[in-house]
C-alpha cells in the first residue's frame, strides 16, 4: 500500500465514523429529551427501566465511535498507519452492536406505548433485526475473502497537510454527538418536567450542560484558530494545538455524557442509588477507551 493510500483509507474511516455519529446523535439525545416529555411517566416501569438501558447503550456507541479518533491523536500524534485503520474499522464494528439494540428498544417503548405491547415487541425486534443484517450480515457475506483479518502495513510518515486534515475530521467526529447534546440539555430547562427533579439532578444537568458547552467551545476553536492566527495554513504548532484541543474537549464531553446519564436514569426509576450504578460505569467505559487504553498502547510503542 502507497502512503497515499494509506492516508486516503485513514480518512475514509474518519470520514465514516462521523457519518455513523451523524446517524446516531438524534436517538442519543432522544434520550435525555424522552425522560422529560409529559408522556415518559404514562410508560410502564419495565419500559422506564429499558429507556434507561438503551441510553447506557448509546452512550457505549458513542463512546466507542470516538475511541479510534483519540487514539490517533495520544498514540499516532496524527500519522496515518495500518493500527490505527484496523483499529477504526473494529471500533466502528463494536458499536453498531449496541447501536441496533438501542434502536429496537426504543422503537418497542415508543410504538408498545401507542400500539400496545405486541405491536412494540414486532417493531422492535423487526428492526432490530434489519439492522443486524444491514450492518453485519450483508457486508460479511459481501467481503473479499483476501481481506478477512488481512492485516494493514505501517506507513509512519504522513505529510503536515494530511496530517491536520485527519485532525479537523477528528474534531468533526466528535462535534455532532456534542451538539445533539447540547440542544437537547438546553432543552431539557425549558420543561415543567425539570422542575420536579430533586436538588442533585438538577445541579448535575447544570454541571453537565456546562461542562458540554465548553467541549463545543474547544471542538470549534481548531477551525477558528486555522482561519483567524494561521491564515489557513498547515504548520507543525498548528497541529499540536489542534490536538491539544480536540483531546481537552473530550474530558468535558464525557462528564456531560455521564451527567445527564445519571440525570435521565434517575428521572426514569427515582432510584438515585442505580442511576449512580450505570453513571458510574458509562464513566469507566468512557475512562478505559478514551484515555487509559491510548496511554497504555502509546506506552507500548514507545518501549
Amino acid at each position: 500500500m502507497s502512503e497515499s493510500g494509506l492516508d486516503r483509507r485513514v480518512k475514509t474511516a474518519l470520514d465514516e465514523t462521523r457519518l455513523l455519529i451523524l446517524g446516531g446523535q438524534i436517538l442519543f439525545g432522544f434520550h435525555l429529551n424522552g425522560a422529560f416529555q409529559t408522556g415518559f411517566a404514562d410508560l410502564a416501569p419495565s419500559s422506564r427501566a429499558l429507556h434507561a438501558l438503551s441510553y447506557l447503550m448509546m452512550a457505549v456507541a458513542l463512546a466507542l465511535l470516538i475511541a479510534p479518533s483519540l487514539q490517533h491523536r495520544l498514540v499516532e500524534g496524527g500519522r496515518a498507519s495500518g493500527r490505527i485503520l484496523t483499529a477504526t474499522t473494529q471500533f466502528a464494528g463494536l458499536a453498531l452492536f449496541p447501536f441496533a439494540l438501542s434502536l429496537g428498544a426504543d422503537l418497542y417503548i415508543v410504538i408498545g406505548h401507542r400500539f400496545g405491547a405486541a405491536a412494540g415487541t414486532m417493531a422492535g425486534l423487526t428492526f432490530t433485526a434489519l439492522a443486524m443484517a444491514a450492518w453485519y450480515g450483508a457486508e460479511w457475506l459481501m467481503q473479499r475473502p483476501e481481506h478477512r483479518g488481512k492485516p494493514a502495513r505501517e506507513e509512519r510518515e504522513t505529510p503536515i497537510d494530511v496530517r491536520v486534515e485527519h485532525m479537523l475530521t477528528e474534531a468533526r467526529v466528535l462535534l455532532p454527538g456534542a451538539q445533539a447534546l447540547l440542544g437537547f440539555q438546553l432543552a431539557v430547562m425549558l420543561t415543567d418536567a425539570f422542575g420536579g427533579l430533586t436538588l442533585g439532578s438538577r445541579v448535575t444537568h447544570v454541571v453537565a450542560l456546562c461542562c458540554t458547552s465548553l467541549a463545543v467551545i474547544l471542538l470549534m476553536a481548531p477551525a477558528a484558530f486555522h482561519r483567524i492566527a494561521f491564515s489557513g495554513e498547515n504548520t507543525e504548532s498548528f497541529h499540536r494545538l489542534g490536538s491539544a484541543l480536540i483531546l481537552a474537549a473530550a474530558v468535558p464531553l464525557g462528564a456531560g455524557i455521564v451527567g445527564d446519564l445519571y440525570v435521565a436514569v434517575e428521572k426514569a426509576l427515582r432510584q438515585p442509588a442505580i442511576a449512580a450504578v450505570v453513571a458510574a460505569a458509562a464513566f469507566v467505559a468512557l475512562l478505559a477507551l478514551w484515555l487509559v487504553q491510548p496511554l497504555l498502547l502509546r506506552a507500548k510503542r514507545r518501549r
